[in-house]
């Protein structure tokens, strides 16, 4: 289906028919009724485009209820999004009550001591230089033994493995 588009003309000024109140309700016959006017004659001077403004263009009503209908799908859009935004909003402020809840039952001061027993046991942890006279000693004592074992051997085991 072509899609129609409007064409854009510059208005004509032209008067509309005054609009007059309903008479109040009173039990007078129709004949005091006002007469609608006459239909405009074929030969008037009435001009075209006053007659044109009161029969609206079909091409003009199928765009305006094509434009109905955007603006109607638009507006579910949009209450969707504002749905799903709704529940997020609600999800995210049970999440921070939860987390206020659990931050005001926390004990700071048994956190702060456990820390700092974290704290004391680290620094009793040797350090670099010690470590590194640990294992010169071990070193030593290790070359130290194994010379021994060579030179006496292990009693009850095999005797010296140095002798000539």
């Amino acid at each position: 289906m072509a899609k129609i588009e409007p064409t854009v003309t510059s208005p004509v000024p032209f008067e509309a028919p005054a609009v007059t109140p309903p008479p109040a309700f009173s039990p007078a016959p129709a004949a005091a009724m006002p007469a609608s006017p006459a239909p405009a004659i074929v030969g008037s001077a009435v001009p075209a485009s006053v007659e044109t403004a009161s029969k609206p263009d079909p091409r003009q009503l199928d765009q305006l209820s094509r434009i109905e209908e955007k603006a109607a799908r638009i507006e579910e859009k949009f209450a969707r999004y504002e749905a799903v935004l709704t529940r997020a909003e609600a999800s995210l402020e049970r999440s921070a009550h939860k987390v206020d809840a659990a931050a005001g039952t926390m004990d700071f001061a048994s956190i702060r001591g456990e820390i700092s027993s974290l704290r004391d046991r680290v620094d009793a942890t040797p350090r670099t230089g010690t470590l590194f006279l640990t294992a010169i000693v071990t070193a030593v004592l290790t070359v130290a033994l194994t010379i021994v074992v060579l030179k006496f051997g292990v009693p009850g085991l095999f005797g010296s493995l140095l002798t000539r």
